[in-house]
């Protein structure tokens, strides 16, 4: 039966697979690609001195056997190219090697060029190679000319010769590499597991619109996603014992971020816009089928959600915003209270709903690889993590984390340098001890496409040579040795070269193994992490908007009326992308982000707007009339507001006090505002809109306010008047009523009852 959506694997056919597993021992028989021993340099000829020009580079495309047996042949096979301006003519080459090695240590600190213990004849490769040229070779050796006498490595170096135009003849290349001879396997295997990643940074910025199109290129044929999702896909398939249906013969366990997943899923779903151009995304077909061969791998292979956006869990850390860490982690559960998470750390546990970015992440993931993710593993960036970003990590769900052997102080323990391989260890938090698996930090960076000089087939060599070295290591614990390979987070392979390392996990003394059996497995002593250089590797001036971003969040999450967790998410989402680990090597492109976000946050609380009078003016119809002020809510849910209004030297007009508002989302709501009008005329007033929290919401308003009624003062002062007024009516009443009566008194008296007003003399 045929699995639906299972890409083709050309290239390792499941029958070499099953040939691979059963031999437990290869040896490519002799291959007559080589000129006879006659035509090499004559075995008294001195050999060419070597000089510092080398400009012929090797890139070496075969080499078998992968371990070899005594009388067994070396077949090495690749191009040579002339990176010179010269012509190289009667171009040889032979092979030379060193002590055997028996010690992963050993090999490590081995010379890069052998010492000559054994040398094979020159034989030649090409009579001519013009400047630029490129020409293919094919060199043969025995076990016998390379005096292999023991199991062990061989470090050997491919010298090739040729004579320049100077007539002379010289060393123009060269590449090192190792012949591993292994008889007989271990008694115990080493068992190796893989981390691969499928991350890649955002291309939204934080509103969530596209701003380039540059994952379609990712992702279409040749994009660096194409070849690090097909390097899942060519590992090889075998038949299990039992089984009907094949399988691989190693599993792969896949770290996904779900922002990719997400933004694959909106690119596939049809057109979309890039940089405001409506409908100018080219990658929706590209996108689609990732997806689908995404979700084919998915099937045979465990996955691992990353936090959301891949965060950058110490950055954030160390700026205090542990709940914005929190909020992005796949397993975070659901908390209760209010939303936390302040700019400067809070107390209150954030809450975190099926709306946040790593829940919301994790159930996309879900959806479109039809898995079920891990989602209680993390994995750290810079290979350590900070002991208060552990204990944030548990906190939110996380029972293991990945470090790298090259930031602990004991990582040669977990490499077995010391002693018996072990990828599993305890890391310190400040929350308690936590399980980590430390990924071999030499291994894993022999993954990338141009690590090894001389090509990917020399890097799997070398894998393969150190694991077979540590798995000839006499082990006490019955459980043998664990190791784990998880490449850089942007690694770049070359398909066929690391599925072929995947697929030596299989071959005699290792034993492929999953997460799960490291975490089982034996435990080294680590050490604690060594202290970063630079403890945030993100650029400080993009953090500084960062945290002025976060503290205008989560100011705004204290006027959101129903659960700040759900509506803020968005902006979480956004947040989080903006913190991702693959912004530590650009820059300026954080910077870049990092300001978008801070302005979106202005933007969103600009969203809260107070509407001015049409005329920029307000009459108030009498002394304790209210203000009526309309607020216009464009935001996608309700939110409180306090209204701040301030007039001029608060004289004549005095505002009451009102508490919070709530403000419907999407609707324009009244809000009424207490006077008290001491007097008539104009007052210029300023009114404003902040969160509960003191926050500016939107823009103040300078508006008029006019009155024509009588104040309080002013209708004292009226009435003061008026009965003024109304005692000096009735005081000239009074005296002239007095007058009057004075008057008819003077009648009825004689002319000469009232002495003279004056003398008459």
């Amino acid at each position: 039966m045929t699995r639906p959506g299972r890409p083709s694997r050309t290239r390792w056919p499941r029958v070499l697979t099953a040939a691979l597993l059963a031999v437990p021992l290869l040896a490519v028989p002799p291959v007559a690609t080589a000129p006879p021993a006659a035509a090499a340099p004559p075995p008294t000829a001195q050999a060419p001195a070597a000089d510092d020009d080398r400009p012929v580079t090797v890139e070496v495309t075969r080499l078998e056997p992968r371990t070899v047996t005594p009388g067994g042949t070396v077949t090495v096979e690749g191009t040579l190219t002339n990176t010179g301006t010269g012509t190289l003519t009667d171009l040889t080459a032979r092979l030379q090697r060193g002590e055997v090695v028996t010690t992963r240590a050993d090999l490590l600190a081995a010379d890069p060029e052998p010492a000559t213990v054994a040398t094979t004849a020159f034989a030649p490769l090409a009579a001519r190679l013009d400047a630029a040229e490129e020409v293919p070779f094919t060199f043969t050796a025995t076990t016998a000319d390379l005096g292999l006498d023991r199991d062990g490595v061989y470090p050997v170096l491919l010298n090739v010769n040729a004579t320049g135009p100077d007539g002379q003849p010289s060393r123009v290349g060269e590449v090192s590499t190792s012949v591993v001879q292994q008889t007989a396997p271990p008694a115990t295997a080493t068992a190796v597991a893989w981390l691969w990643p499928l991350v890649e940074r955002t291309h939204r910025d934080a509103s969530g619109r596209f701003v380039d199109d540059a994952l379609a290129d990712q992702v279409s044929d040749g994009g660096r996603l194409d070849r690090a999702l097909a390097v899942v896909e060519r590992v090889p398939e075998v038949v299990a014992p039992g089984a009907t249906e094949p399988s691989p013969v190693a599993p792969v366990t896949l770290a996904v971020d779900p922002v990719l997943v997400e933004e694959l899923a909106l690119m596939a779903e049809g057109p979309y816009d890039v940089a405001g151009d409506e409908d100018a995304g080219t990658g929706t077909d590209a996108a689609a089928a990732w997806l689908g061969r995404l979700r084919a791998v998915a099937a045979d292979h465990a996955v691992v959600a990353l936090p959301y956006g891949d965060v950058d869990a110490d950055a954030l850390q160390a700026l205090e915003l542990s709940a914005a860490l929190t909020r992005s982690l796949p397993g975070a559960a659901s908390g209760n209270g209010t939303d936390g998470g302040t700019a400067n750390g809070g107390d209150a546990a954030p809450v975190v709903t099926a709306d946040s970015p790593g829940p919301r992440g994790v159930a996309l993931v879900a959806e479109e690889l039809g898995v079920e993710p891990r989602t209680d593993v993390a994995w750290a960036a810079g290979g350590a993590l900070r002991p208060d970003t552990l204990a944030t990590l548990q906190d939110g769900g996380i029972e293991q984390v990945v470090l790298a052997s090259g930031g602990l102080s004991g990582g040669d323990a977990v490499r077995g340098l010391t002693g018996a391989a072990a990828a599993r260890t305890t890391a310190a938090g400040d929350g308690g001890p936590v399980t980590a698996l430390v990924a071999d930090s030499g291994l894993s960076g022999l993954v990338d496409a141009g690590a090894t000089s001389g090509g990917v087939r020399l890097a799997e060599q070398r894998y393969l040579a150190e694991l077979v070295l540590l798995s000839q290591q006499s082990v006490a614990d019955p459980a043998g040795q664990t190791v784990l390979v998880a490449p850089p987070r942007d690694v770049d392979p070359d398909p066929d070269g690391v599925a072929a390392m995947i697929a030596d996990t299989a071959l005699p003394g290792l034993r492929p193994a999953s997460l799960a059996d490291l975490a089982a497995g034996p435990v080294a002593d680590a050490g604690t992490p060594l202290e970063a250089a630079e403890p945030v590797l993100l650029d400080a001036a993009g953090l500084a908007d960062v945290t002025s971003a976060a503290g205008l969040r989560d100011d705004l999450a204290g006027a959101v009326v129903d659960d700040p967790a759900a509506a803020l998410a968005p902006t979480d989402g956004a947040l989080a992308r903006t913190t991702a680990v693959a912004w530590r090597d650009d820059p300026e492109g954080f910077r870049a982000a990092a300001a978008d976000l801070r302005q979106t946050l202005v933007g969103l609380r600009q969203q809260v707007t107070l509407l001015a009078p049409a005329e920029g003016s307000y009459s108030l119809a009498s002394s304790d009339a209210p203000l009526v002020l309309t607020v216009q809510n464009d935001l996608p849910f309700a939110v409180r507001v306090l209204v701040d209004v301030r007039t001029r030297d608060n004289v004549g007009l005095t505002i009451g006090q009102v508490g919070a508002q709530e403000v419907a989302s999407e609707q324009r709501t009244t809000l009424t505002v207490p006077t008290e009008v001491r007097q008539s005329g104009r007052f210029a007033v300023s009114i404003g809109l902040t969160t509960p929290g003191g926050g500016r919401l939107g823009d103040p308003v300078a508006i008029q306010v006019r009155s024509t009624a009588y104040g309080t003062i002013s209708l004292s002062i009226t009435i003061g008047a008026a009965v003024l007024l109304g005692l000096l009516f009735l005081r000239r009443g009074v005296l002239f009523v007095l007058r009057r009566r004075r008057g008819a008194v003077e009648e009825d008296l004689p002319a000469d009852a009232w002495p003279p007003s004056r003398s008459p003399v």
